[in-house]
C-alpha cells in the first residue's frame, strides 16, 4: 500500500513550490484526535483494556474504571477548552474522530462540525489495524464511513489509522472510493499523491504532538509543547519561502484539554498568529488544494 516504505533506491527529494491560497508559505494542521469513547474496555465488549493513558498500569482484567474517566475528560472538559481558542484564533481544524467515540458524544462532533471543521475518520475502535485481515479491516472502514456520514451530517475524506495500518489498508481505502486521503505516513513535511491516484497522502507527526504529555514522552510543563512546536513552526515557514510545506500539530480532548497544559496551545497560537502568510486549514483543504496544483499522478 505504501509508496516508498522500505525501499527508497529511487527517492528524491521534491523541491514543490508553496501552492497555498493568497502566496501563504506555510499551511498548518491542527489535528484534534477524538478517541475517547473508543478506547478498548472491557466494559464494553472489547478483548482487553486499553493501556495508555495518563499512567502506565496494567492492563485488567475486569472493568477499569480509573481509565475510563481519563478517557472521559476529553468530552467532559478539554473540548469546549480546545474548541473556544480555535474559535478565538478563527482557526479551522480537522477532529480525526473513531466512530465509536463519535456514537458515545454525538453533540460534539455536530458542534465541531456548526463551528466549521473537518470531520475526518480515525477507525472505529482505537486501534491499530497491522495485521488486520482484509474483509474485516474493509467491514470497519465502511462502518466508520457510514456513521460519522450519518452523525456529522457530511461524509468523511480523510482517514488516519491510529499508529500502524494493515499492508492493504490505503488500498481499500481506495476500493472504498470515498476517501479523498489520507494520513498514514510520517515521512515528510509536504503532502504527495498516491503514485496512479487523485488520493492525497499527508504525513501526519508525531512530535509536534500533545502525546507527548503521557509518561515519558518528553512534555511536562505547557511551556514545553509551545516551544518544541513553535521551533518547527518557525523552521518550516523560513523553509516555505519557496518550498512547499505543512506543519501537522496533534491533539487529543483528554491531554492539551487538562487545565494546566491548555494554556500550551493558548501560547502556540498566539505565537502563529503574529506571522503573516500562515494558512490555517482543515487536512481536507489542504488535500483539495495539492490536488487542484498537481492533479492526477
Amino acid at each position: 500500500m505504501q509508496d516508498t516504505m522500505r525501499d527508497r533506491r529511487d527517492f528524491k527529494p521534491s523541491h514543490a513550490a508553496p501552492p497555498w491560497p493568497g502566496g501563504a508559505r506555510l499551511a498548518v494542521s491542527f489535528v484534534v484526535n477524538v478517541e475517547e469513547g473508543a478506547e478498548l474496555s472491557v466494559a464494553d465488549g472489547d478483548e482487553r483494556n486499553e493501556a495508555t493513558y495518563e499512567i502506565r498500569e496494567e492492563v485488567q482484567d475486569g472493568p477499569d474504571f480509573c481509565m475510563e474517566t481519563h478517557f472521559a475528560y476529553g468530552p467532559r472538559r478539554g473540548y469546549a477548552r480546545i474548541a473556544d481558542l480555535f474559535e478565538r484564533f478563527g482557526v479551522a481544524a480537522t477532529f480525526s474522530t473513531c466512530a465509536r467515540a463519535a456514537e458515545r458524544s454525538p453533540w460534539l462532533i455536530r458542534d465541531a462540525v456548526m463551528r466549521g471543521h473537518e470531520i475526518s475518520a480515525h477507525g472505529w475502535r482505537w486501534e491499530r489495524h497491522a495485521g488486520m485481515e482484509p474483509a474485516p479491516e474493509a467491514e470497519i472502514i465502511a462502518r466508520s464511513y457510514e456513521t460519522l456520514s450519518r452523525i456529522a451530517g457530511i461524509a468523511p475524506t480523510g482517514w488516519h489509522t491510529r499508529s500502524a495500518p494493515s499492508g492493504q489498508t490505503r488500498d481499500l481505502l481506495l476500493a472504498h472510493g470515498g476517501f479523498l486521503y489520507d494520513s498514514d505516513a510520517y515521512d515528510d513535511d509536504m503532502p504527495r499523491l498516491h503514485p496512479g491516484h487523485r488520493h492525497v497522502i499527508l504525513p501526519y507527526a508525531f512530535d509536534t504532538n500533545d502525546m507527548r504529555f503521557s509518561p515519558g514522552g518528553g512534555f511536562v510543563q505547557a511551556e514545553d509543547f509551545t516551544r518544541y512546536c513553535a521551533g518547527a513552526f518557525d523552521r518550516l515557514f523560513a523553509e516555505g519561502q519557496d518550498q512547499a510545506r505543512m506543519l501537522s500539530v496533534g491533539l487529543h480532548l483528554r491531554l492539551i484539554g487538562r487545565p494546566g497544559r491548555i494554556g500550551g496551545l493558548e501560547a502556540l497560537l498566539a505565537h502563529m498568529a503574529t506571522q503573516p502568510g500562515v494558512w490555517f486549514a482543515t487536512r481536507r483543504q489542504i488535500a483539495e488544494c495539492w490536488l487542484a496544483r498537481h492533479g492526477a499522478a
